[in-house]
């Protein structure tokens, strides 16, 4: 019998919890859901015989330690920050991990003491990082071996709202972490461009968009990861001219969000002062300064944004209820975090909406000094939102890989991203009986 412990059960867990039910029914294995809060361990759970929901609190030392002890492989679902440790605790113990957020350095550091005892740690098996890299890949090494020279590459992926239950100005709504929604983009953006790097601070990251063509879809606004460069190596792209990995929004979304960026509702290190009766619009005339004026709050921002008051923009904030006296109530509020609760109220998926995924590859090569180009797009609805896309191709990869580790199908030891063939092509293959096809 194995032991699978699975930490956390938010959003994006469902799919993913299901695949390991599953198959643990089959095998015979253990499958535990831990969460801060048991009601959603065991709501995601359902009863199944196979699944054991427990409560636990991850910045618990000896409470964490003691589930890593008795699990044989860790799934971590964990927020970015508390990877490193359930990482030191499965290294400590000798358990494989698997997690779909990025590699950290600190995990990354962990390299060498995970390969001399034998372990698996799988970083970035997820969606985006995950499939992104897995899908790019595949045509990367076909290409190669066909003796083609890459000379771009260009990715972007998308959570999105599908359109048919898109009804709000944004276009918008949350399939996942609402506090990675606020955080995506802060820091700078760094990637490659004919030969040439180039660094895009946050400040600037949701001006600097490109147009995006998807085939049957449309067109997006595409802005660029934190870091592309990294992946240089990564992909074995080392001499490549122009390396870009992004994100994919509908048009209007990233002035609108650069709008919140100029305002300050993005900042996550200033701390509300409490008791001071402050409201979302008290915030928003705090940050432009008092001052003698007869025009209204809307107003005021519309100058000093320089937009059109009844522009698209402008709409996009007022529906969002920066204009509106609703006091704030949370304890220790940074601006970020009324923002967060803001777009919790605004954004969410009703029980009947579905969500959409767009991941799309750009390739251009050369084959005899023959200038070549391929694209690979995948695109992918949820059912309802109990059924995501997003939860789907987030958790299904990470189940994947997780069997293939418990059924000794994996031979490479350390921390790793999954950009060799013996993982990609049997995790793609699967993923294709789940409707994850690239055209």
């Amino acid at each position: 019998m194995s032991n699978v412990l699975i930490l956390g059960a938010g959003r994006s867990s469902g799919s993913l919890i299901q695949y390991m039910l599953t198959y643990g029914a089959k095998h015979n294995w253990t499958i535990t859901v831990a969460d801060a809060l048991l009601a959603q361990a065991q709501e995601k759970i359902g009863g199944h015989t196979a699944g054991r929901a427990i409560a636990l609190d991850a910045t618990n030392e000896p409470e964490r330690q003691a589930r890593i002890k008795q699990a044989d492989l860790v799934i971590s679902l964990l927020p970015p920050a508390l990877h490193a440790l359930a990482a030191g605790d499965c290294l400590a113990f000798g358990k494989h991990l698997v997690t779909a957020s990025y590699v950290s350095p600190e995990m990354d550091a962990m390299d060498e003491a995970v390969r001399r005892r034998g372990l698996i740690f799988m970083g970035e098996m997820g969606l985006d990082p995950g499939i992104d890299h897995m899908s790019a890949m595949q045509v990367i090494d076909q290409i190669k071996r066909e003796g083609g020279e890459i000379t771009a590459f260009r990715s972007y992926t998308g959570g999105l709202v599908a359109p048919e239950s898109d009804d709000n100005p944004w276009h918008y709504k949350i399939s996942w972490n609402p506090r990675n929604v606020v955080l995506a983009g802060q820091g700078t953006a760094q990637y490659l461009e004919e030969g040439r790097y180039r660094f895009v601070p946050y400040q600037r990251l949701f001006k600097e968009t490109r147009a995006v063509e998807v085939p049957g879809l449309g067109v997006y606004e595409g802005y660029a990861n934190r870091d592309s460069l990294s992946y240089r190596k990564v992909y074995g792209l080392e001499a490549v001219p122009t390396l870009l990995r992004g994100t994919l929004r509908y048009p209007g979304f990233c002035r609108a969000w650069d709008a919140l960026i100029r305002l300050g509702l993005t900042e996550g290190n200033f701390v509300l002062p409490d008791g001071h009766g402050l409201s979302v619009a008290g915030l928003v005339g705090a940050y432009l300064g008092e001052g003698q004026s007869t025009k209204t709050l809307a107003a005021r921002v519309a100058d000093f944004l320089g937009e059109e008051p009844h522009g698209e923009t402008m709409q996009q904030l007022a529906w969002l209820g920066l204009f509106e006296e609703q006091p704030i109530r949370l304890p220790k509020a940074t601006p970020a975090l009324v923002l967060e609760q803001l777009l919790l109220e605004k954004w969410p998926l009703a029980p009947a909406d579905k969500d959409m995924v767009i991941m799309k590859h750009e390739f251009e090569y050369v084959i005899a000094n023959e200038q070549r180009s391929h694209t690979a797009t995948m695109v992918m609805k949820g059912e309802h939102s109990g059924d995501t896309a997003m939860a789907r191709l987030v958790g299904l990869p990470l189940g994947i890989f997780a069997r293939m580790v418990l059924e000794g199908r994996v031979v490479g030891r350390g921390v790793m991203k999954p950009v060799m063939a013996e993982v990609y092509e049997p995790v793609l293959k699967e993923l294709a009986t789940y409707g994850v096809h690239f055209y």
